[in-house]
Parts: C-alpha cells; sequence; structure tokens
C-alpha cells in the first residue's frame, strides 16, 4: 500500500490480497496444524508446513501492521510476549538494558524475575529523561507517550545518542499506535506493540507485534518466535486484521472525547493532577505536537484517594472499570491496584467512541456526586 495514500485508505486496504471474482474481501481463517507436504520436496515446496511458524492468515496480518509501521512485522501471542521475546534474542549475560522508569509495568517485572536472574544488567530512566549516558548499553527501549502516565520522549534525539553508542533502540507504540507516530521513521531499530489495545479496539483478543527494517534482527526474532511458540491464533490474527480497517475512524473519535474530556477535567475541583499531551498546558505538549501525527484517547488524571476513584466508577454510568485501553468503550483503570508506582487515586481513562457531549456529563456529573455537589 503506498504511503502516498491517506491513514484511512491504508488502513482500510492493509494486507488485503489481490481481489480475484467471487472471493471475499478478506479471507477467513485458516485453521491447520500441519499442512499436506509435497512427498518428495517437502516443506519446500510450499510457504505452508507446520501451524506454529506457517499461517496464511498471520502472514496477511503481519504484512498490514507492517505496511502501517513502515517495516516487516511479525506477530506474537500477546504484547508482553513481543517485548520480552525481543529481550531474550537480544540480550546476553553481561549486558546491559535501559527500561523506562514509568512504562509497562510488568517489563519491569520480567526485568527483576528473569534477566537480573540471566545475568542482564537493569538500568531504569524515565520518559521524559534525564537520561544516563548510554556507553556500554546494548539495548534501550523506549515508550511514548509512556503507560500510564503519557509523559513523552524526543525519539529521533535519544535513537541518534544510542546509536553513537552503540546501543539498539527499540520504541513501544502501543498508546501512540502507528497512525499517531512511526518509531522507525524516527531513527528506532524495532517497534513493539500490543495490539490488543487501540490497533484492534473491540477488546475480544490479545496480540502483540514488532516490526523492524533490520533483516538481521527480524530473523533473530522469528527464530525465537518459532522456538518458544508465542504466536497469536489464527482466529485472533483474523480479527485483528478485520479490525484494522477501522483503525483511523476510531482513533479520531478516540482523540476528540479524550481533548473534550481534558479540557472538562482540567475545570472540575475534584481533580488534583491531569495528564493529556494534547492539552496546551501539559508539559509533553509541544513535543507531542512535534513528533506525533495524532494524539491517543488516553487521559491520565487523579482524584483524592482510592475510595474516591470508587465512588467515580459506580457513579458513573457511561465509564467502565476495566484494566487495557484503546476500545470502542470507555473505561477506567486505578492503576496503583496493579503494581504501578502511581497514587491509590491515579485513573488512567480510555475515551471510547461514544458522543463526546454525554461523556463529558457523564464524567462530570460522576465527578460531582463524588465531591458531594451532585
Amino acid at each position: 500500500m503506498s504511503t502516498a495514500y491517506g491513514d484511512g485508505t491504508r488502513a482500510v486496504h492493509a494486507g488485503l490480497p489481490e481481489p480475484v471474482p467471487g472471493e471475499p474481501f478478506l479471507p477467513g481463517p485458516v485453521f491447520a496444524a500441519p499442512y499436506h507436504l509435497d512427498p518428495v520436496a517437502g516443506p519446500a515446496a510450499a510457504p505452508d508446513g507446520y501451524g506454529r511458524s506457517d499461517n496464511p492468515t498471520r502472514r496477511r496480518l503481519e504484512d498490514a501492521i507492517g505496511s502501517l509501521e513502515g517495516g516487516s512485522c511479525l506477530t506474537f501471542a500477546s504484547g508482553q510476549a513481543a517485548i520480552t521475546g525481543l529481550l531474550l534474542a537480544v540480550l546476553r549475560p553481561g549486558d546491559t538494558v535501559l527500561l523506562p522508569a514509568d512504562g509497562y509495568y510488568a517489563v519491569r517485572a520480567f526485568a527483576r524475575s528473569t534477566l537480573d536472574r540471566l545475568g542482564v544488567s537493569v538500568r531504569l530512566a524515565p520518559t521524559a529523561g534525564p537520561y544516563p549516558p548510554f556507553d556500554g548499553v546494548r539495548l534501550v527501549l523506549l515508550e511514548t507517550p509512556a503507560n500510564p502516565g503519557l509523559d513523552v520522549c524526543d525519539l529521533a534525539a535519544l535513537a541518534e545518542a544510542a546509536h553513537a553508542a552503540g546501543a539498539l533502540v527499540a520504541v513501544d507504540n502501543t498508546t501512540a499506535t502507528p497512525l499517531g507516530q512511526r518509531p522507525l521513521d524516527l531513527g528506532a531499530d524495532v517497534v513493539l506493540a500490543s495490539g490488543t489495545k487501540a490497533l484492534t479496539g473491540h477488546s475480544d483478543l490479545l496480540l502483540g507485534y514488532a516490526a523492524t527494517r533490520d533483516a538481521a534482527l527480524l530473523e533473530a526474532l522469528r527464530t525465537w518466535r518459532n522456538q518458544t511458540g508465542g504466536i497469536p491464533g489464527p482466529f485472533e490474527a483474523w480479527l485483528a486484521h478485520r479490525s484494522l480497517a477501522t483503525l483511523d475512524l476510531r482513533l479520531a473519535r478516540q482523540s476528540a472525547n479524550a481533548a473534550a474530556v481534558a479540557a472538562a477535567l482540567a475545570q472540575h475541583p475534584e481533580v488534583t493532577r491531569l495528564r493529556w499531551p494534547g492539552l496546551p498546558s501539559d508539559p509533553a505538549y509541544p513535543l507531542a505536537q512535534r513528533q506525533m501525527r495524532r494524539i491517543p484517547g488516553v487521559v491520565s488524571f487523579e482524584l483524592r484517594s482510592a475510595e474516591h476513584v470508587a465512588r467515580f466508577l459506580a457513579a458513573s454510568r457511561l465509564v467502565a472499570a476495566a484494566t487495557s485501553f484503546g476500545g470502542l468503550h470507555t473505561t477506567a483503570d486505578r492503576r496503583a491496584q496493579w503494581g504501578d508506582d502511581v497514587s491509590e487515586g491515579f485513573l488512567r481513562l480510555s475515551c471510547g467512541c461514544e458522543d463526546a457531549a454525554d461523556l463529558v456529563a457523564d464524567i462530570g456529573g460522576a465527578l460531582d456526586k463524588v465531591s458531594g455537589t451532585g
């Protein structure tokens, strides 16, 4: 798919086969463990031999995501499987990895439980900096906007500095999606993401992926995936590909809703702290405007206590208490309950595709009830 087309056109057509009369736009999922082999040539005669390494439904999805990210893509069973696959495929005992101190908490937990034990030195740095020197670092993992705090880092500048020190650069693009920013264009060696969230957006599957323009790195990741087996099933791959067609539409509505919700939250006395990189008052705003093509539909804010959060969620009719983000339905998650290093009243709100006026009225009314004014 040509990059000259707009986001909506590319999302609708990404990864689809050439049209054949009588065939569907997106062929249904292929369910197979073994395939028929040529009795003489064996697996060399056809692209598919065994389901763990080969599946046409999965390849179509990978072609689609790769075209949006601007690289070659491999899908995994979850975003965590993609990230840990990269870490274990690239890092060796004695290596040093730099991870975001305020990024997805499960990555830090994996580093403490597994990388340390394997002899990999783990360093942490906040997304907004300051960053230590990259000398001696094998891999720098960045996440921007960070989940859940929504800080933003300068990908191009950090990639240049890391490369000068001989480090690889990986970027977790889950929150932004490839329509929000393309890290490979900004100097990253590999982009990782959870496709569970806004990329597929229907809250009905688990998926992860890695995309790169480095053939050797792609082959290392493919070998790791084949040997460890962390693949998505064909039905999940098909559901994900189906969902990509509406990515541009969903993101546009979610971002517009986030803008309206963030503006309303900024005026409510119950809210003690607010982050959304699309607000001119947000510290990440100047960099986000320069680096990102659109701002995601995730807003982070704080209430005074966990009790206030519980009362807010109970009072709201449109905001569901749920973890994950990027779905069609607006959800909120008190992140401290999962182990994130945030206040007890910290909420990550994921704006869905409801009408903005309804969301603003519902959230404002729920907060009024919490404060005793509604």
